[in-house]
């Protein structure tokens, strides 16, 4: 019973209970909850809020907050389109290298305004991502890039399934193989958090700056690494996001903060920074994303969906400060 008490104290395994717990429910309530195309669907939704999730939980964990990776996202893949469009390229590594590197660079300049400039994370990317956005939608273009000239390359990239059968109807049933990409992300993240020095500087710091600088972890790189991760995958994921929905929309991503931010946090993520996991903040995003599929599902407007959304975001965000008061007391 012990054992089974200091499990359950883990905030992984209570996400798990309660997932399980509603997964149930809503599958009792509307047994189209388990059909193979919703699953692969559920599933599929997880990847491109994941990846970004991963960025954010890292920034998170140091004690920081980041909102401008959806500009971020959205710079790097149209930049990239606009790139591939102009020259011709047809390849699929480069450009999201590419897009990845323009993700670390805009990271880095959120880095320089938070160290150097000591400006509180939260304003620093607010004004980074009005920038970026700006900057885009004034200088570059806002026209829309359809599948009808979406690089081909990627499109055929983004259609690779790890299952593919056929459904009632004749209809192709797949799940796609991008979740390969996610998972392998997961327990890189995973890896440089629990298992290096920068990931233990990245705790140290969000749970005390002051205290992780006098024992010698190196508060710069730390701070540069966090904002450079979470552009990083911004940037990958802005790439991989057109290729899996063949349309690159300059105003695309926009709002799409609340999710992932309202996903790391119901992970168990600390909003005081120094607490946090990468399989807490995938059983966030599962839960979070099975929660909009099953009102897609039951028919609710998507006015109402953000309202649910907002509801979690109050919620967990409750729950953590309160959990973080009690741990202190």
């Amino acid at each position: 019973m012990t054992g089974v008490a200091a499990l359950f104290r883990r905030s992984e395994a209570v996400i798990f209970l309660v997932l399980v717990i509603a997964m149930i429910g809503i599958g009792l309530v509307n047994p189209a909850f388990w059909q193979l195309g919703n699953i692969f669907s559920l599933l599929r939704a997880n990847i491109i809020t994941g990846i970004m999730a991963l960025g954010v939980l890292t920034v998170m964990i140091s004690g920081g907050i980041d909102v401008s990776f959806p500009a971020f996202a959205m710079a790097a893949m149209y930049l990239v389109l606009l790139w591939m469009l102009n020259t011709g390229y047809s390849g699929v590594a480069l450009p999201f290298l590419f897009a990845t590197l323009i993700g670390v660079a805009l990271g880095a300049l959120n880095a320089f305004f938070v160290h150097a400039v000591r400006m509180i994370p939260l304003i620093v990317t607010l004004g980074t991502g009005a920038l970026v956005r700006g900057f885009l939608l004034g200088f570059v273009g806002t026209s829309n890039i359809n599948i009808d000239r979406m690089p081909r390359e990627l499109i055929d990239f983004a259609k690779l399934d790890l299952v593919s059968v056929t459904g009632e109807g004749g209809s192709h049933i797949g799940l796609t193989a991008m979740l390969l990409i996610y998972l392998a992300l997961a327990l890189l993240v995973h890896l440089l958090l629990r298992h290096t020095m920068l990931g233990r500087a990245v705790f140290a710091m969000g749970g005390d700056k002051e205290a992780a600088r006098r024992v010698g972890f190196n508060i710069p790189l730390t701070t540069l690494f966090v904002y450079c991760l979470a552009g990083a995958l911004a940037g990958f994921t802005g790439l991989l996001h057109v290729s899996m929905i063949w349309l690159a929309n300059p105003h695309d991503l926009a709002g799409m903060e609340l999710d992932v931010i309202a996903a790391v946090v119901l992970g168990g993520a600390s909003i005081f920074g120094g607490r946090g996991s990468v399989l807490g903040t995938m059983l966030g995003v599962f839960m979070l994303v099975m929660v909009n599929n099953s009102l897609i599902i039951m028919h609710v407007s998507t006015t109402w969906q953000r309202v649910v959304v907002g509801v979690i975001v109050i919620a967990a965000t409750a729950v953590t400060a309160w959990r973080d008061r009690k741990r202190m007391a």
